[in-house]
């Protein structure tokens, strides 16, 4: 295959690196843009419009499933490929449910990166040979049984952004809310996911890979 404009986003220096020799070592495939964290992801594939944007899960500002979310809303002729260490049915789920196509470990991205952009690119879903050849694989659900794909993308957002440690005020201002909608939007979350504290909170977020320990 040729032709191929990739987004590389992901906030490891090093390894964003490899991905882009690693692409770039196929016959017309070019990396177009690369992004240290979802929101600077998003801004490069509204500016570049790439065929696929390979997305890590848990960068900084804004996570990987929500960048996909917004991608995929804002460019539907792009395509996502999700590049993580985690390997739950959960994620596999919530990737999916964020529009994603593809679903790599980072574990295996020698082996297995190219054939999943190849993939992707002809809109076929890619998921991980290590991942395929598990017959079963225990869900990933914080510590109360609810699955994370039962809150709305806002909440997921705003967890995010509690568990980075942002006040209230930072927060109705990065989302252009008011105060007292934050404050409404954390409290339901908070009863949403039966938790009492932010630490419980930030533990919740950490579970579920919406933020690194």
């Amino acid at each position: 295959m040729s032709g191929v404009r990739l987004l590389v986003a992901d906030d490891h220096d090093i390894l964003r690196r490899g991905l882009r020799d690693l692409l770039e070592s196929q016959p017309g495939w070019t990396v177009v843009a690369e992004a240290v964290n979802g929101s600077q992801a998003l801004e490069l594939a509204l500016e570049h419009k790439p065929d696929i944007a390979i997305m890590d899960v848990g960068m900084p500002d804004l996570n990987g499933f929500e960048t996909t979310r917004r991608i995929r809303e804002a460019l539907p002729d792009t395509e996502v490929l999700i590049l993580t260490a985690h390997d739950s049915e959960q994620m596999v789920s919530e990737a999916e449910a964020c529009g994603a196509r593809g679903y790599v470990l980072k574990s295996d991205v020698g082996r297995d990166l190219i054939a999943a952009v190849e993939s992707v690119r002809r809109h076929k879903f890619s998921l991980s040979p290590q991942i395929a050849r598990r017959s079963s694989i225990e869900p990933d659900r914080n510590g109360h049984g609810l699955p994370l794909v039962r809150l709305t993308a806002r909440e997921r957002e705003i967890i995010q952004l509690l568990a980075e440690g942002h006040v209230n005020k930072e927060i109705a201002t990065r989302l252009n809310i008011s105060v007292k909608t934050a404050e409404t939007h954390r409290t339901n979350i908070m009863r949403k996911i039966d938790v009492h504290s932010l630490p419980d909170l930030t533990r919740f977020a950490i579970r579920n890979h919406l933020v690194e320990p």
